[in-house]
């Protein structure tokens, strides 16, 4: 497999509506109070998942998302992380990171919910526009790969199959040396 460099820069486009959330940084997660903005983000949007009555805990993608979107202030410690300074903490703690990221990101753009599919062998559960998480099942399960990655047929026919098998369509989020993304979708085909 071939590694390539992958431009990270922070989107000029950012959303400064209403107030920030404030989030700590706690090992592989963000963590925020439970409060009127962290629970109207998550009815309007589904970022985060509650975790008590008093916090939601946010993927470190989807904090990046919020940060790079202008609503949201990680702190790690007394240091606020700025958008470069997060990246590089994170890639740290997930592999793959920067990919990972950017099919996040297009996906979110276009209007899509998107959650961690840990528990179905994949990356994310992609539901369809209009679709909150416990009102209907996902659409698809993504796996991000880089354009210069390389996988047998069986990796990718265990990729199928973990979509099949959960009853969700097959996403391939390919991401370029620019980190613009192409999604690919594949479905089993009876002749």
């Amino acid at each position: 497999m071939s590694k390539k460099k992958h431009k990270i820069t922070q989107m000029e486009e950012t959303e400064e509506i209403g107030p920030k959330i404030e989030g700590i940084l706690i090992g592989s997660s963000v963590m925020a109070e439970s409060d009127e903005v962290t629970r109207d983000l998550y009815d309007k949007s589904r970022y985060g998942e509650p975790t008590t009555k008093k916090q939601f805990q946010y993927m470190l993608i989807e904090s990046l998302f919020l940060l790079e979107r202008g609503k949201f202030i990680i702190k790690k410690g007394n240091k606020e992380l700025d958008f470069l300074s997060f990246i590089k903490y994170a890639q740290q703690k997930e592999p793959n990171f920067w990919i990972r990221y950017s099919v996040f990101r297009d996906l979110r753009r276009r209007g899509y919910i998107v959650k961690t599919a840990l528990k179905f062998g994949a990356d994310f559960r992609v539901y369809d526009r209009g679709v909150k998480p416990g009102e209907d099942h996902a659409k698809w399960v993504i796996f991000p790969v880089s354009e210069a990655e390389v996988f047998s047929w069986y990796e990718f026919s265990a990729k199928n199959r973990v979509a099949h098998s959960t009853r969700k369509r097959l996403l391939i989020g390919i991401v370029d040396a620019e980190s613009d993304v192409t999604f690919m979708e594949i479905k089993w085909l009876r002749p």
